[in-house]
């Protein structure tokens, strides 16, 4: 490439440990080398931080280690990890998470088009870890429902969605940013603590005219919920229900609220049927909490 922008790459750990090595190896292994890597710890002790530093080391990894000694969030530290991106004149930030892995060429192919196309945010194709199932290719957000559903979720990849195209919607698991977006639509809102952070950030790039570019000849790795327990764990249900609500209630236009928090509210009422006395309570105190926001 005649013109190799510097790369901001972003990455908020918290535990999970044993997701680390294969992170690392899949960053040493990129062709594209102008990046730096700032990893911001939330961890409850420096042992997963002690473990990052080792391994950058170890693969002589240019990084930046940000250790706020306590759980301040995934949008707290993405934004942390933003602004020193753009301290340092980053051209580009790219948000991704450490339970991933991916090919030599990621980052090259996507810098690639973004620098010929003039492209403000773009997204890889992400599967589920080892296996060809597809977790999202790209997404939408809906104003009817207050979700951000992912495109092709759980669908065997047999090359249904192989066109670069525009999106609405992406999880920040692996997203590449202009620098001008933040500076025009501001950072992540971390009233959300984790959990529809990067929706509410999209909706705000979709309001500024901002499109995502879905590229799907880039492929990642992802495995999922490795750090939060899974979809039934006390700590996705109160974040996931407290941020829908807030959600709606900061996003969307009055016609919308009007329809999706009845929709969510007869679906959360099928939820708490199926719930165990702690899910319960858990489900109730996130409602609570959401109007507080």
């Amino acid at each position: 490439m005649t013109n190799e922008p510097k790369i901001g790459l972003v990455t908020v750990l918290y535990n999970s440990i044993e997701v680390l090595e294969d992170f690392f190896q899949s960053l040493v292994n990129q062709s594209y080398k102008n990046f730096i890597l700032y990893v911001i710890d939330n961890s409850p002790n420096d042992d997963v931080l002690n473990e990052a530093i080792r391994l950058s080391n170890k693969f002589n990894i240019n990084s930046v280690f940000i250790n706020n000694n306590a759980n301040l969030g995934v949008a707290k530290g993405n934004n942390q990890g933003i602004e020193q991106s753009l301290k340092d004149n980053c051209e580009y930030v790219l948000l991704l998470n450490n339970d991933i892995e991916f090919a030599q060429d990621t980052i090259k192919d996507l810098v690639e088009y973004t620098v010929k196309n003039d492209v403000s945010i773009i997204v890889p194709k992400i599967h589920y870890h080892n296996t060809n199932k597809i977790w999202t290719a790209g997404g939408h957000i809906s104003k009817l429902k207050g979700t951000s559903p992912h495109r092709g979720e759980l669908e065997e990849d047999v090359g249904q969605y192989e066109n670069i195209e525009y999106v609405n919607y992406a999880p920040t698991c692996f997203m590449m940013i202009k620098k001008e977006v933040f500076e025009k639509v501001g950072l992540m809102d971390e009233k959300y603590f984790v959990y529809y952070d990067d929706s509410d950030f999209i909706y705000r790039t979709n309001e500024n005219g901002y499109k995502i570019v879905y590229f799907p000849k880039a492929v990642v790795a992802h495995k999922v919920s490795v750090s939060t327990g899974g979809s039934e764990s006390l700590f996705f249900i109160y974040y996931v229900t407290r941020n829908r609500i807030y959600f709606i209630r900061k996003n969307l236009p009055f016609i919308y609220k009007l329809i999706s928090l009845p929709y969510f509210f007869l679906t959360r009422m099928v939820k708490y049927k199926s719930y165990n006395q702690e899910q319960r309570k858990t489900l109730i105190k996130a409602i609570k909490d959401s109007f507080k926001l």
